[in-house]
């Protein structure tokens, strides 16, 4: 009982009330003359197909989660494996200090990586000097905004599915991996054919909660780049945002909050019906 009345009041009220929130005109006025609030319904959904800003913050979304779940993903694994490799030693040490971004508090860590990536002064380029090789303005250009970006994210993020992944590693038969050692399979027969049967089921959990996470990024270009240059690195939470804090506009808010939602439902459902029907996935 105490967890579905939490479940209650943080998740479906809340839902609820972003539903209602979307086919209304509720903006800072509405709060002062709640009488005066309008029900337009699909208004805010037909205003925000007709807004430019939004489905460009719709491709970049799209485009974050399109090179950074597969990059976020891959990294993991591969970390996992290189850890729980019975040639590693100091193998706790080694998850700690991999782990370790991933509990660090994400602003910090992003106003960090800002100086790390800046144009005039920052590590990256000074070392990039030392090979001679030119200064690249890696936040102020709207071609190299995005991957700098997403650098940041997957360091920040790819240690919790590194240990959802040396858990489910753990798990994996030894007696299988011997016996297809002796038939002759090699390295790579034995990670697809073994391996990754064995682990896919954590391999689902982290396409859905990558998936979910990318989908929803926003302190990171907030903090890095303002949603800049050009706003090639406004998502479409950084929009949400900025239509309900910045100019008040709440119904509409609402309304791409709802969208993302249903979008985030139905690439879940999608997901978990793939892993039902590839055992491998």
């Amino acid at each position: 009982m105490p967890v579905l009345v939490a479940t209650l009041l943080v998740l479906v009220v809340p839902t609820a009330g972003a539903l209602l929130l979307s086919v209304t005109d509720f903006d800072i006025y509405a709060l002062a003359d709640l009488a005066n609030l309008r029900f337009i319904g699909a208004g805010n959904y037909a205003e925000l197909v007709r807004t430019p800003l939004f489905w460009h913050a719709v491709a970049n979304t799209a485009l974050f989660a399109a090179i950074g779940v597969p990059a976020a993903i891959g990294t993991s694994l591969a970390a996992a494996l290189l850890v729980s490799s019975a040639t590693v030693r100091w193998k706790p040490v080694w998850r700690l200090l991999l782990f370790a971004p991933y509990v660090t508090t994400l602003v910090a860590t992003a106003l960090v990586w800002r100086y790390v990536l800046d144009a005039r002064s920052g590590l990256l380029n000074y070392a990039l000097s030392l090979a001679g090789i030119a200064p690249v303005d890696w936040l102020g250009n709207p071609g190299t905004s995005i991957p700098a970006t997403l650098i940041f994210i997957v360091w920040k993020a790819f240690g919790y599915n590194m240990l959802v992944f040396v858990a489910a590693l753990s798990t994996v038969s030894q007696d299988l991996q011997e016996a297809a050692r002796l038939d002759g399979a090699g390295a790579w027969s034995r990670f697809r054919h073994v391996t990754l049967p064995a682990i896919g089921p954590a391999l689902l959990l982290a396409a859905v909660l990558s998936v979910a996470n990318f989908l929803q990024i926003f302190t990171e270009p907030y903090v890095m780049t303002h949603g800049g240059p050009a706003q090639s690195t406004v998502t479409l939470l950084y929009f949400m945002f900025d239509q309900g804090f910045t100019w008040w506009n709440l119904g509409m808010a609402s309304a791409v909050a709802v969208l993302l939602f249903v979008v985030i439902l139905l690439l879940t459902a999608a997901q978990a019906r793939l892993g039902r029907r590839y055992e491998w996935l």
